[in-house]
């Protein structure tokens, strides 16, 4: 294996401790009309690095030629002030990525530029393509060369071969009829193009940046340069950007709307809109709504940092029950670090969270999270919180028991390995070793969201997908981490 490849795969695994928590995605961002749109991309990408922290990239547009940056790494690590000197333009498209599909190395990281028949295109991707590598076979028996393995290049190489007259006919060509999870934005040297699949399943958003057309997957990212959110994209919307002002299309075949509720319960920043609703909102009534269905004889509400802060906040005030932080979290630890030789128990978990001792100590604590997955981090945390002394111990989950992976853009496990697609609840409360243990329902889920249970996807939690599967699907949608780990 070359010391990329290596590098790599071992900075994914050490950032990824928690192997209870399903990654996110990726995280798009895009502007059109300003002096300095690769300063403001690097700031958007900043505020979406939650969404991926593998690589990361921006494209820019000088109106003549697209001139590309990309690099392995947090936003803060690959873009510097020299490099972005280099990015001058009025027009930037910018990617960061988790993959949940495709190799892990530079080749990689997105954006993708290429220069075809249309001139230089480039693209990113937030989501995911069941279809992809029967297409990308095809493609290959034609005679096409991929430089990547990602499903995103596929896309290109329809549009670079599309016999239409331009790249905004060309676009919807190449995506009217494909099945699966698509935010995507493109940028030529004199266009900004956004379009979302017709179902919806991943979030796009416009804002205003003074007289600039901004487009995040989030509008937290808006928040930190001061745009103004305007509205989702809407699903199956093309969004056309250029001199000639804003032209918005619905070139799609439309299709019932499937809005992934994930980035509800955890995939997005509180502090974001996603499909019109504060995600905050969602997570305090999610806690409010598990406290009824899921009540416990106890004595405080502990969360497990971060992102069951909300809904533990939303139980204690519908419970009474006191919230405190009884978990401390480090913000602070990096993409490596050395392992002492003496073997310390749950090392993973202690290095990322740490119980406060005098606040639990003799207590009974309903212990909050937004999910579990495999089991394994949840048990060691409720070992962890024992041993701090806890006399009880309540695990209360703020979304229904995950027993089916996503193909549309999240790196789920295979259903062998999600504990409750095996097991009974009683049986995962054994497993982890929680005096009790309690789910919120789909339709409590569903209710404090606020989305409509007819325009949302569902399917990890009732496996019940809105699309159909292929068995090639099936074999990419995640990387099987064992075999890294044995590979390294």
């Amino acid at each position: 294996m070359d010391n990329e490849r290596q590098a790599a795969i071992i900075q994914t695994l050490v950032m990824n401790i928690f192997a209870d928590k399903l990654r996110e995605e990726c995280g798009v961002f895009g502007i059109y009309a300003h002096p300095e749109a690769a300063r403001m991309t690097y700031l958007g990408l900043y505020a979406l690095q939650h969404r991926g922290q593998e690589s990361c990239g921006i494209v820019v547009s000088n109106g003549e030629q697209l001139i590309s940056e990309r690099e392995m790494g947090y936003v803060s690590e690959a873009f510097d002030q020299s490099r972005l000197d280099r990015l001058g333009g009025t027009m930037a498209i910018g990617h960061v990525r988790y993959s949940t599909a495709g190799d892990v190395s530079i080749r990689e990281c997105q954006p993708f530029v290429v220069t075809c028949q249309h001139g230089q295109i480039a693209v990113c991707h937030n989501g995911n393509l069941p279809f992809a590598r029967e297409q990308r076979r095809r493609l290959e028996r034609e005679g096409a060369i991929f430089s990547s393995t990602s499903d995103t290049e596929v896309v290109l190489h329809g549009v670079a071969r599309s016999r239409k007259a331009n790249v905004a006919e060309a676009i919807p060509e190449v995506l009217r009829d494909t099945e699966g999870a698509f935010s995507m934005l493109f940028l030529t040297p004199t266009q900004l193009i956004a379009i979302r699949d017709p179902r919806g399943f991943r979030p796009l958003a416009l804002g205003r940046l003074g007289d600039a057309w901004v487009i995040a997957s989030e509008t937290c990212a808006f928040d930190l340069i001061d745009a103004k959110y305007v509205r989702d994209i809407e699903p199956g919307e093309m969004v056309v950007i250029n001199e000639e002002g804003l032209r918005s299309s619905h070139p799609l075949t439309p299709q019932q709307h499937a809005m992934c509720i994930f980035e509800h319960v955890y995939f997005s920043r509180p502090d974001s809109i996603i499909f019109g609703q504060s995600v905050n909102r969602s997570r305090h009534k999610m806690g409010q709504r598990l406290a009824i269905e899921q009540p416990a004889d106890a004595d405080i509400v502990v969360p497990v940092p971060d992102s069951g802060v909300p809904a533990a906040i939303g139980y204690s005030a519908e419970s009474g029950l006191p919230f405190r932080f009884g978990l401390v979290r480090n913000h602070y630890v990096g993409r490596t670090f050395i392992e002492p030789k003496q073997s310390i128990r749950s090392f993973g978990v202690r290095i990322k969270l740490n119980p406060v001792r005098n606040l639990i100590e003799g207590k009974r604590i309903v212990l909050i999270d937004d999910s579990i997955v495999r089991g394994t981090t949840s048990k060691k945390i409720v070992r962890m919180v024992r041993e701090a002394g806890a006399k009880e111990i309540h695990v209360r989950i703020s979304c229904p028991p995950t027993i089916s992976p996503c193909y549309y853009g999240v790196d789920t496990p295979n259903k062998s390995e999600l504990i409750a697609a095996n097991y009974s609840i009683e049986g995962i409360r054994q497993f982890i070793q929680a005096d009790s243990l309690g789910y919120l329902s789909l339709e409590g889920m569903q209710e404090a969201t606020g989305i409509n249970a007819n325009e949302s996807c569902v399917a990890c939690w009732s496996e019940r997908y809105p699309t159909r599967i292929t068995s090639a699907a099936e074999t990419m949608h995640s990387r099987d981490e064992s075999a890294v780990a044995v590979e390294i």
